[in-house]
């Protein structure tokens, strides 16, 4: 070069032809970067899955709800009041201080029945004194023993219940369409079933017997007068409006098997807000326990993304101890890691995961013990496959001449192990426990999805597609199990993007 060209471009830096700065040279990580980012599918796995990571951890934290807040609201609902039934049969009320048991009075219905006027019991004589149809007395001697009816006398609102006597009195009057009767010394007055004491209704005889859903509710007298006109004109609904001014609606549903009026009341009832449609406050509604549905999701997502990673650290981490001491040492020692490894592999995994799924119903475990213990049990049966890769990939690298180098410089075994030989197989353990996190989140969602999996109150995006349960729900309410479903799609296809990605990268023989 002149003298006069050195003099021209005084300050450009001047570069030989062996200067190592004039070649760019990428590090092996950057190459493997270059070569992911390269495949437009990896790309768009790994943007699935940082949507489904924001999605997860940070929609949890911004989210106003809790993942187990319940939410309620009132609606109008048919709520059991009362219960009705016409007595058909005759019913026997035994006198006060007398003993007549069961056995003696089916004997007297079967004397009734026949006709008679007398029968015996335990050798001993009672007397039938037959007045109706609908009533008869029993008696031994002159003593009156009781009586049976399929009339009822029933104290009216807020009136004592009337003695032995003034009931006999009073069916006996009404059987002989008497308008008065005497009994305990006073004169009652008997009006279209009513019966008064000095213009005072005290009782009233009725076939109907009317039981209270509930010991709170108190039926009274009209609401009966009401009930009864409804059910002898064959009516199925009927309103009633009560001494406060409250106007009810209700209805009566017969059920042939037990001769039951089932009463039923409609009534404004406070209960959870159970799927609810898609609203300003609830994105994608509510469940069937009245919890927000877009705050189920990102717990959820939290939770089977959790599980996923754990599961598959404590896979990796127990192959790689396994594979690499086999694969190693060679010998016994991998005869020995090897029969085991086929042990695992003949185990049934999901029939032994759902019986101790049922054991742990049983136990009846807390949801964070039972976390834990599902991950532990996963990660125990999935490490047999990354052994078997990671012996594989061992028995090939122990022969190289690196190997030979670190043996010759008296490095220690388990340097050599874990400082050399499992470095070289991390490119093929990535791509494999990449991938294998997809179908790692699959199994989770399907023991959830069975009831053997995450428990309430904690979601994951299996036990929220378990509420699709039924016919029904599946069908009507799309928005509780479709967005849980897609959720796992993306999450899935994202890892296995990302795995097909890693692979491709990692490949030496990939055409650049």
């Amino acid at each position: 070069m002149s003298e006069n060209t050195q003099n021209t471009t005084p300050n450009k830096e001047q570069y030989s032809l062996n200067d190592d700065r004039r070649v760019k040279v990428l590090s092996p990580g950057a190459l493997v970067a270059k070569r992911f980012f390269r495949n437009r599918l990896a790309v768009v796995g790994l943007s699935m899955l940082v949507a489904m990571f924001v999605f997860s951890f940070i929609g949890g934290l911004v989210s106003p709800y809790g993942q187990d807040e319940q939410f309620y609201t009132y609606a109008e609902m048919s709520k059991e009041y009362v219960g009705v039934t016409r007595n058909d049969t005759m019913r026997f009320v035994v006198a006060d201080g007398q003993d007549f048991g069961s056995i003696a009075q089916s004997k007297a219905l079967d004397a009734f029945k026949k006709g008679e006027t007398e029968f015996v019991y335990k050798d001993v004589a009672y007397t039938l004194d037959s007045l109706s149809d609908d009533l008869y007395v029993v008696k031994q001697g002159s003593t009156i023993l009781g009586y049976a009816a399929r009339d009822l006398v029933n104290a009216a609102d807020g009136a004592a219940a009337l003695s032995f006597n003034a009931k006999l009195a009073g069916l006996t009057a009404m059987v002989n369409d008497e308008t008065e009767f005497t009994a305990d010394g006073e004169t009652y007055q008997l009006d279209d079933g009513d019966v008064k004491l000095g213009g005072d209704t005290v009782a009233y005889i009725s076939r109907f017997v009317v039981s209270a859903a509930d010991p709170s509710i108190v039926v009274s007298r009209d609401f009966k007068d009401r009930l009864e006109e409804t059910l002898d004109a064959d009516g199925v609904k009927f309103d009633y409006t009560d001494e406060a001014g409250n106007t009810a609606e209700y209805d009566i549903v017969y059920d042939a098997s037990t001769k039951v009026w089932s009463v039923k009341q409609m009534t404004a009832t406070y209960i959870y807000d159970r799927y609810a449609a898609p609203s300003k406050e609830h994105w994608l509604g509510t469940d069937t326990n009245g919890m927000d549905m877009l705050t189920r999701l990102m717990y959820g997502g939290r939770v089977s993304l959790i599980i996923g990673f754990i599961v598959v650290f404590m896979e990796t981490a127990l192959g790689v101890l396994f594979g690499g001491l086999s694969g190693y040492f060679g010998g016994w020692v991998d005869n020995i890691i090897m029969r085991v490894v086929d042990v695992f592999y003949c185990i049934p995994s999901m029939p032994v995961i759902i019986i101790i799924g049922a054991a742990m119903d049983a136990m009846h475990l807390d949801s964070w013990t039972r976390m834990i213990y599902l991950m532990l049990i996963l990660g125990f049966l999935g490490w047999p496959s990354i052994a078997r890769l990671v012996r594989g990939q061992i028995l090939s690298l122990r022969e190289q001449e690196f190997m030979m180098a670190t043996e010759a410089c008296g490095i220690k075994v388990w340097h050599r192990i874990f400082r050399h030989l499992i470095p070289n197989v991390i490119p093929q353990l990535i791509v494999v426990c990449t991938m294998g996190l997809g179908s790692t989140i699959l199994t989770e969602a399907t023991l959830s999805f069975l009831g053997l999996g995450v428990k309430y109150p904690f979601a994951s995006w299996g036990n929220i597609i378990n509420d699709v349960n039924n016919a029904y729900v599946m069908t009507n309410y799309l928005f509780i199990w479709i967005p849980a479903g897609i959720c796992l799609l993306i999450t899935v296809l994202g890892f296995n993007f990302v795995g097909d990605g890693l692979r491709d990268a990692f490949d030496p023989k990939m055409k650049r």
